[in-house]
């Protein structure tokens, strides 16, 4: 099964979703030969909401996923932490709603939920399978936490836009130290908001997994591999370009001018 663990249903925070936009997303991502996505949305991107409200009146949720346009897709979210850092949480959905609700007075720069705090929340959840998202990221670095704290994650994330801009060599090298260090598997992550993105990087798991707690299994026997595609670079820049033109369209449309 190749799953992609770091994907965004919204072209932006700033945009309303779009069921037409993400359908076309799931296709593309089947096109690129994945079987299955995270949905990992940022948890305070606006009317976070309407991404699982929308997807449940136009498709059944199993229990485990939502089957859309052929692809699994898994309920997720990406929660900022007070120390700047990004952890993604992928589970059960009423599990990443009552989550989503536990953080209402922790959505703004200054608010943000502290690491420590949010793992006690995970601890509610022990099925919730929980990544450190773009660990080496400059914007929202994770390799000054406290070791004992990122230990306590199931992996570390190894992320499409960082292998474009720190360069897979450099990213892969500093992915795999910090996985020495915290003894945490790396997975792989897309991080797109475009359709171009899909399949730059992913996870090749040796079997199928229809439930959370099997994808958990699975990574923590680091029973996958990871896949870079050879042409991630030129995939990357175009994904942001397009993105940066659609989202400007987008905006403008629903602003109404």
């Amino acid at each position: 099964m190749n799953i992609d663990l770091h994907t965004h249903a919204k072209l932006s925070k700033k945009v309303d979703f779009s069921l037409a936009y993400f359908q076309d997303m799931a296709k593309v991502a089947v096109e690129r030969g994945l079987d299955a996505i995270a949905i990992t949305e940022h948890f305070n991107t606006k009317n976070f909401g309407d991404v699982y409200r929308t997807l449940d009146e136009h498709y059944t949720y199993n229990g485990h996923y939502y089957e859309i346009e052929g692809l699994k897709a898994f309920p997720g979210m990406e929660v900022d932490i007070a120390e700047i850092g990004h952890i993604l949480c992928i589970g059960d959905l009423g599990h990443i709603r009552a989550l989503r609700e536990a953080l209402n007075n922790h959505e703004t720069k200054g608010q943000f939920i502290p690491f420590a705090a949010l793992l006690q929340l995970f601890k509610i959840y022990p099925d919730m399978l929980v990544i450190g998202a773009h660990p080496f990221r400059e914007s929202t670095p994770l390799i000054d936490l406290d070791p004992t704290l990122l230990g306590q994650l199931d992996a570390i994330d190894l992320n499409g836009k960082d292998l474009y801009s720190r360069g897979i060599k450099q990213n892969c090298a500093d992915l795999e130290t910090l996985s020495k260090q915290i003894n945490k598997p790396v997975v792989a992550g897309s991080d797109t908001h475009h359709y171009m993105q899909y399949g730059v990087v992913y996870n090749a798991f040796h079997t199928t997994c229809e439930t959370v707690a099997q994808l958990k299994q699975q990574i923590a026997d680091q029973a996958f591999t990871i896949h870079i595609d050879e042409n991630l670079p030129q995939l990357v820049a175009e994904a942001v370009r397009l993105k940066d033109i659609a989202k400007n369209d987008m905006v403008l449309s629903q602003s109404g001018k």
